[in-house]
């Protein structure tokens, strides 16, 4: 991240800018003072929007983070709102490996968080049981069951953090083991096998293309079947009912609520203890996000991942449309020319899908980020990159693939939030971190989400979804001091401290596993 320069309400991103971030709203024929001469804006500019401080012509790029956001379609005189009346992108991607420069490791911190430690070695930040249906047949038997299990009938269970159903609207007509299936196969085997996931079950019609079998057997789950009125013998493997097996809708929850019991039993035998931060498995996200975003929220975040590298954790970037623009930057960081080819090939896939339909990557930004003042993918990418910090990329992974690599990496996934978050709890994220400058509010049952304001009017606004405030960064506080500040807050949430999300009980609806492919 370039230095920034505060300039009379103003902020410069980097000395070769040609354009500024408006940190209040300014009006036309105001005078602005800068170092050897003055502006005049021509036009009223919304706070978070960009003016030029100097001529652009027509074709000539604009710069902003030290870096073409795109192109002028027309003359830009000093003083001009920059927006998307006379910007457009032009991005291009290059192939170019030679650059390649990956950053020496940072070193190495020793801090701990009091988690819950799994058999396979892993290491949850919260402790809750899921009830997860292979088809969307399903999904209404998950949801009646859980019902039963009100707040009374959980305070048997005191060490549980609480039971969440995950249900979606696919699991069937698709083509067996196709891309569609597994992708939904990885997607559900991961929220089964989650570090932050005491106990599951299954509930699955028994006619469907995702049953468990096909997790058995292609996804690694365990499968642990009940007979009638028996307990469960084994305290591993996954309890799974099928209602056709069962005898039907009322049958299925009866025997489902029985044996969430047991499951609940196992999952209360947990308790928080010492764990090195080495097992946090941070994932990034921006949602919402403004003008501010690129200077505040999200370079703070990019500290944060920098520490939990530094402890030997894993840091999480996906997002993948909203990398084009500023792929270039983590292929310079990557760890090797392999590394980089798979992001580049990623961009490429992107590329072509969307070409399927007739759009384009550019469309990305959506009507709230130009509102906010974004105007090109580009500039969106290149404020969304730095939620990676300044650490070496050591691999790029497929939606919802399990990570086991630590460090900064990289999963493929879309720019809608519940999907890509999705993907990357799926993928072992125990601790989100995302930050807005719209305003998102969002959870994500079973992984924490701390939610970042970009400025202190959002933060102000929506005091009750906000959890921290990167708007401090425009009031003078320094960038290292605030992802250090949002570092401890980490681990604080790991070790148990809720989240505004959490105490407002969001995060039940918001599993939206990404599927490519056609339903049949």
């Amino acid at each position: 991240m370039p230095k920034e320069t505060q300039l009379n309400n103003l902020v410069l991103l980097a000395s070769e800018d040609n354009v500024a971030v408006v940190t209040g709203s300014i009006s036309r024929g105001t005078t602005i003072e800068l170092e050897g001469f003055s502006l005049q804006p021509t036009t009223d500019i919304p706070p978070g929007h960009k003016i030029a401080i100097r001529p652009i012509e027509s074709g000539q790029p604009v710069v902003k983070y030290g870096q073409p956001i795109g192109l002028a379609h027309q003359d830009i005189s000093a003083g001009m709102h920059v927006h998307t009346q006379n910007l457009s992108d032009h991005h291009v991607v290059s192939d170019d490996m030679s650059a390649l420069q990956p950053p020496e490791k940072p070193a190495p911190l020793d801090r701990q968080f009091m988690g819950y430690q799994r058999p396979d070695g892993r290491v949850g930040t919260r402790n809750y049981v899921a009830v997860i249906s292979t088809v969307n047949c399903s999904a209404s038997v998950c949801h009646q069951v859980i019902k039963r299990f009100d707040d009374e009938k959980m305070k048997r269970w005191p060490n549980v953090d609480g039971v969440f159903a995950a249900t979606h609207s696919s699991g069937c007509a698709l083509e067996y083991h196709g891309i569609k299936h597994q992708m939904l196969g990885r997607v559900l085997a991961g929220y089964a096998t989650h570090p932050n996931v005491g106990g599951t079950l299954v509930v699955g019609l028994g006619c469907e293309q995702t049953t468990s079998g096909y997790l058995t057997q292609h996804h690694g789950l365990v499968s642990l079947h009940a007979p009638d009125g028996e307990k469960l013998t084994r305290d591993d493997g996954i309890p799974m009912v099928t209602m056709q097996t069962e005898g039907g809708t009322r049958a299925t929850i009866e025997k489902a609520e029985k044996l969430l019991e047991q499951v609940l039993d196992r999952a209360n035998r947990f308790q928080r203890e010492p764990a090195n931060a080495k097992h946090l498995m941070l994932g990034v996200e921006c949602g919402g996000s403004d003008g501010y975003s690129g200077l505040t929220a999200n370079p703070a975040v990019g500290v944060v991942s920098d520490r939990i590298v530094a402890c030997g954790g894993t840091s999480i970037i996906s997002e993948t449309t909203e990398l084009y623009g500023a792929e270039h930057l983590l292929v310079q960081r990557s760890r090797s020319p392999e590394v980089a080819q798979k992001l580049l090939d990623r961009i490429q896939w992107w590329k072509d899908y969307v070409a399927m339909y007739g759009g384009q990557i550019d469309n990305n930004p959506s009507v709230g980020n130009k509102a906010g003042g974004l105007t090109t993918i580009t500039e969106k990418s290149l404020g969304a990159v730095s939620k990676s910090g300044s650490t070496a990329l050591e691999e790029v992974y497929q939606y919802a693939e399990k990570v086991s690599t630590p460090g900064l990496v990289v999963m493929d996934s879309p720019g809608f939030d519940p999907a890509s978050v999705t993907g990357k709890v799926a993928g072992g994220a125990n601790l989100i971190m995302f930050t807005t400058g719209r305003g998102s509010c969002f959870g994500c049952k079973p992984t924490p989400v701390i939610k970042i304001a970009s400025n202190t009017q959002l933060f102000q606004t929506l005091s009750e979804d906000m959890d921290l405030n990167a708007g401090t960064v425009l009031e003078g506080e320094e960038l290292q001091n605030i992802g250090d500040r949002f570092f401890e807050y980490a681990l604080n949430v790991a070790s148990g401290e809720k989240t505004s999300s959490e105490c407002l009980g969001i995060g039940d609806h918001e599993f939206i596993p990404w599927m490519v492919g056609p339903t049949v």
